[in-house]
């Protein structure tokens, strides 16, 4: 009965390959006749055209190796710190192109560990288990959204702003605490996708986790809670990781160009 209900909601077959297709092609077109890059060329239609054959080998083989991981401990927690080493590069390339992108390895790790472990120790997840994987996969994978946009959008304001530094800096502020001021307000902007998934959340959407554990034969109350328990342990995953983030920008652990090593000249105050 379970396989058949999953079959019903989305058959593996040809008519789904096709499907798949057309739209990661409609994708790609759209981001190319539109012109959808920061350059103003077609390299987004090419990232979106990499990134669906990418999910689709990717996920063939994950599907294969959780079979074997979730049996073992040792493969289990290669498979986890596989996830992690992957989040970190990915989210430390997005925010910057130079040697400082492993730094986003604490905003990913920093509240990701700590709540795995308490969750295990509580008994909510099992060492080896099945569930550890998919809940330890969404709190890395918000972990890499929130890093990402805080970072993204930190470095973005400075640079606009650089001029506010400077006068944070002349009326006497630390640099950290100066470029904290100009870059914190906007790299909160990363919390937004968590909170309007939350907040819309059986209105607007049903989100993977609730859909899942009905396939699977579970009640509708259970699903639920579930449900809930990942969105807010994704809210207060992505409050860390922000955080974090922010800070390791306004200490210039994470930057993007040389010359932001530059600290800026701290004028000489007359006694």
């Amino acid at each position: 009965m379970r396989h058949h209900a999953a079959e019903t909601l989305l058959p593996v077959n040809t008519t789904l390959a096709v499907a798949l297709a057309v739209l990661l092609l409609a994708g790609a077109v759209v981001a190319a006749h539109f012109r959808l890059s920061p350059d103003d060329s077609k390299r987004r239609a090419r990232e979106i055209v990499t990134a669906g054959a990418r999910a689709t080998v990717q996920l063939a083989a994950v599907s294969l190796v959780i079979g074997w991981a979730v049996h073992d401990t040792a493969a289990l927690f290669g498979f986890l710190f596989l996830m992690f080493a992957v989040a970190t590069r990915t989210a430390g390339r997005r925010i910057t192109a130079n040697h400082t992108w492993w730094w986003a390895a604490l905003p990913i790790a920093a509240p990701v560990v700590p709540a795995i472990t308490g969750l295990v120790a509580a008994g909510l997840l099992t060492v080896p288990g099945i569930a550890i994987i998919p809940v330890t996969g969404i709190l890395i994978g918000g972990a890499l959204t929130a890093t990402v946009l805080a970072g993204r959008r930190a470095l973005d304001e400075l640079t606009q702003r650089h001029g506010e530094v400077e006068a944070g800096l002349a009326l006497g502020f630390l640099e950290r605490d100066a470029r904290l001021e100009v870059a914190r307000g906007a790299a909160s902007d990363a919390l937004l996708p968590a909170l309007d998934q939350t907040r819309t959340v059986g209105l607007v959407t049903l989100p993977g986790a609730f859909v899942g554990m009905l396939l699977a034969g579970a009640s509708p109350v259970l699903a639920g809670a579930v449900q809930v328990f990942v969105l807010i342990a994704l809210l207060a995953v992505e409050a860390l990781s922000v955080a974090l983030t922010v800070e390791l920008v306004a200490r210039r652990r994470l930057h993007r160009h040389e010359a932001e090593e530059r600290k800026p000249v701290r004028p000489v105050r007359e006694p």
